[in-house]
C-alpha cells in the first residue's frame, strides 16, 4: 500500500500542490449532479488521510498536519465551489454530455489504484464490493418521487446528506439535491451574483444546509475510519464499489425533457406565467425573457400543475442518439479525465 493511503500522517511526502489541487477538484465535482467530491480525493490517493483528518478535526485533536492538510483542502475547494458554480450549473443544463463524459473519466480513473489496495478478492472483500455496486445501481435510480419543502430542517438534513458526497466515493451531494428537487436552489445560492443580489435570500438557505453538512462529515468519517483501519480490504472493497457504480447514472448522452423547467428560475418564470403574470412581470422578477406565443404555451401545456409538480418534470431525463461528432467528443473527454486522476494518483 502506497503511504499516502496508509500513512495518514505523511505531509513531508505530499506536495502541497496536489492537496490543493484535489481540494479544488473535489469542489468542482460536488458542484455536478452524479460526481462525488470524495471520488476525487480518492482517485488522487488522498482519501485514507482526508478521512483521518476529518476524523480528528471533529474530534477537537489538532495538530499542525491536520491544520495544513485541512486548510490546503478545503482552500482549494472554496476556490471551485465559489468560483465556478455559475459555469458548472451552465454546462450541466447546456452541455451536459461534456461534463458527464469528462467525470466518468475521472472517475474510472481512480479504480486501477483502488483495486491495488483491495487485493487479491476475498468472500468479505467481495460481497462489500457488490453490495456497494448494487447501491450505487439504486441511487442511479432515482431517491425520491417528490420535491421537498424548503423549511429549515429539511435543508438541514440535505445538508447531511449531501456531505456525503465529501466522504463517500460515487455517492454525489449534488445528484442527492437535484433528485429532491434542491440543486438549484442550493447551488445556485453560491453563485456571486445571488449572493451580492439577495444576500439574505443565499445567507437563508447556506446556512442550514451547512449545518447539515457540518453534522453528516463529523459524523460519517469517524464511522470510515474505523472501518478503514479495522477492516482494510473490505472496506476499500466497498469504496470500489461506490466508485464503479457512481457511473451508471452518468450517461452523456442526457437531455431533460423540459428544459423550459430545468432551473429554478425558469420554473418561477412558469409560476408566474399560471398565476397570470404578463412577459414583463415575469422579466423583472425572474430575468427570463418569454414572449407572447411562449406565455400562451406555458400556461397551456402546465395548466394545473403546481410547483412542486413542475420540479418533478424539470428533473426527467431522456436518453438520445449522439452523432459520430459528440461520441468522438465524448471519448477524447472520458480517456483526458481517466488519464488526470490516473496523473494525480501516482505517488
Amino acid at each position: 500500500m502506497s503511504e499516502s493511503h496508509s500513512a495518514p500522517h505523511g505531509a513531508d511526502t505530499t506536495p502541497p500542490s496536489r492537496i490543493v489541487l484535489g481540494g479544488f477538484l473535489m469542489g468542482l465535482a460536488n458542484l455536478v449532479p452524479g460526481v462525488s467530491g470524495g471520488t476525487m480525493i480518492l482517485a488522487i490517493g488522498l482519501y485514507d488521510r482526508f478521512i483521518a483528518s476529518i476524523a480528528k478535526a471533529t474530534s477537537l485533536r489538532w495538530s499542525r498536519d491536520v491544520i495544513l492538510f485541512m486548510v490546503l483542502l478545503l482552500g482549494g475547494a472554496a476556490v471551485a465551489i465559489v468560483g465556478l458554480s455559475s459555469p458548472a450549473v451552465w454546462l450541466v443544463v447546456e452541455h451536459r454530455w461534456i461534463a458527464y463524459s469528462l467525470f466518468i473519466g475521472m472517475t474510472l480513473g481512480g479504480a486501477p489504484l483502488l483495486a491495488r489496495i483491495v487485493g487479491k478478492p476475498t468472500g468479505a472483500s467481495a460481497l462489500s464490493f457488490l453490495a456497494c455496486l448494487a447501491l450505487m445501481v439504486w441511487v442511479a435510480k432515482g431517491l425520491s418521487d417528490s420535491p421537498l419543502e424548503e423549511s429549515f430542517p429539511v435543508l438541514v438534513m440535505v445538508g447531511a446528506l449531501a456531505s456525503s458526497s465529501m466522504i463517500l466515493p460515487g455517492i454525489s451531494g449534488s445528484y442527492i439535491l437535484l433528485i429532491f428537487g434542491m440543486y438549484d436552489l442550493v447551488v445556485g445560492s453560491l453563485r456571486p451574483h445571488e449572493l451580492l443580489d439577495d444576500p439574505g435570500g443565499s445567507i437563508g438557505i447556506l446556512i442550514p444546509v451547512g449545518i447539515g453538512v457540518v453534522l453528516g462529515i463529523g459524523l460519517l468519517s469517524n464511522v470510515l475510519k474505523v472501518a478503514l483501519t479495522k477492516f482494510e480490504r473490505p472496506a476499500h472493497a466497498a469504496l470500489l464499489g461506490l466508485l464503479l457504480g457512481s457511473v451508471v447514472g452518468l450517461w452523456p448522452f442526457q437531455r431533460a425533457v423540459h428544459p423550459e423547467l430545468e432551473s429554478k428560475k425558469r420554473i418561477e418564470a412558469c409560476v408566474l406565467a399560471l398565476e397570470g403574470a404578463d412577459a414583463a412581470a415575469i422579466q423583472e422578477e425572474t430575468g427570463i425573457e418569454v414572449d407572447a406565443a411562449e406565455l400562451a404555451e406555458l400556461r397551456t401545456r402546465y395548466a394545473g400543475k403546481t410547483k412542486g409538480d413542475l420540479k418533478l418534470l424539470g428533473l426527467q431525463l431522456e436518453t438520445y442518439p449522439p452523432g459520430a461528432g459528440r461520441i468522438a467528443g465524448a471519448v477524447a473527454l472520458l480517456l483526458g479525465g481517466f488519464l488526470l486522476t490516473r496523473r494525480l494518483g501516482v505517488e
